[in-house]
């Protein structure tokens, strides 16, 4: 079985002096641990993380370059050393509103770039209730995902649990994630199978081991939790 892939999101968090918890997590020398920091930590990043853990980026612009204020193309995230963006994250179809058709130009953008790329799904609490999980996610696979494998993983994140202390059950995590499973197969055949898909929604070290057991499960989206060696290293450490 692969080493988990463990990916802390740091969000809108952290100064200059924050790179020195991800040089604490280089100094560990734990494999596949990948770190979004804002833009502005970057290129500090990926100096202190030396090669040990990798950095990316949070979002990127579809287009390579042009006249979009306040944007970040991919391509400048590969100049500054990135290896990954996050993309279709919840918070950015929320806030942003962004749509699927949006996050697959972005994945496309984030591909020619030579960045591996982590689309995000996942459905409201309102959905959910009304049985609608499967429905929607298999929607956002279907309009966000690129048309190759190479470099893809998908992180499926209940929107009802992002930073509100709550999680799936590990069965209702064991049956979305062989959802998503059963239907990257239907779209890249026996290809699907290495697709990572990640967990991500209120990971923390005292329930990382439970829910990154489950089939389908290849690592976790980690949020505030990995804003400190201490908590990150710790959910890698529960992964196995």
């Amino acid at each position: 079985m692969s080493t988990p892939l463990i990916v802390g999101n740091w969000k809108m968090n952290g100064l200059g002096e924050a790179v020195t918890e991800i040089a604490a997590m280089a100094g560990a020398g734990r494999a596949n641990l990948w770190v979004a920091p804002p833009f502005t930590l970057i290129d500090r990043a990926v100096i202190v993380a030396a090669g040990a853990v990798t950095i990316g980026g949070q979002d990127c612009h579809a287009a390579f370059s042009g006249a979009h204020t306040g944007c970040v193309s991919a391509a400048m995230l590969a100049d500054l050393g990135a290896g990954f963006v996050i993309i279709g994250h919840s918070e950015r179809r929320t806030d942003n509103g962004e749509c699927d058709a949006d996050v697959r130009a972005k994945a496309l953008a984030a591909r020619a770039a030579g960045l591996d790329v982590i689309v995000c799904v996942g459905e409201t609490q309102e959905q959910r209730d009304a049985g609608a999980a499967e429905a929607i996610v298999g929607a956002q696979l279907a309009g966000s995902l690129p048309d190759a494998v190479d470099g893809l993983i998908v992180a499926y994140e209940p929107v009802w649990a992002i930073g509100t202390g709550r999680t799936p059950t590990p069965a209702d995590v064991a049956a979305i994630h062989g959802f998503i499973r059963a239907q990257l197969l239907a779209r890249f055949g026996l290809m699907g199978r290495g697709v990572r898909i990640l967990y991500g929604g209120s990971v923390k070290p005292d329930n990382a081991a439970l829910l990154l057991g489950q089939p389908h499960v290849g690592g976790a989206l980690v949020g505030g939790a990995s804003l400190t060696a201490a908590s990150f290293l710790a959910i890698a450490a529960a992964a196995g």
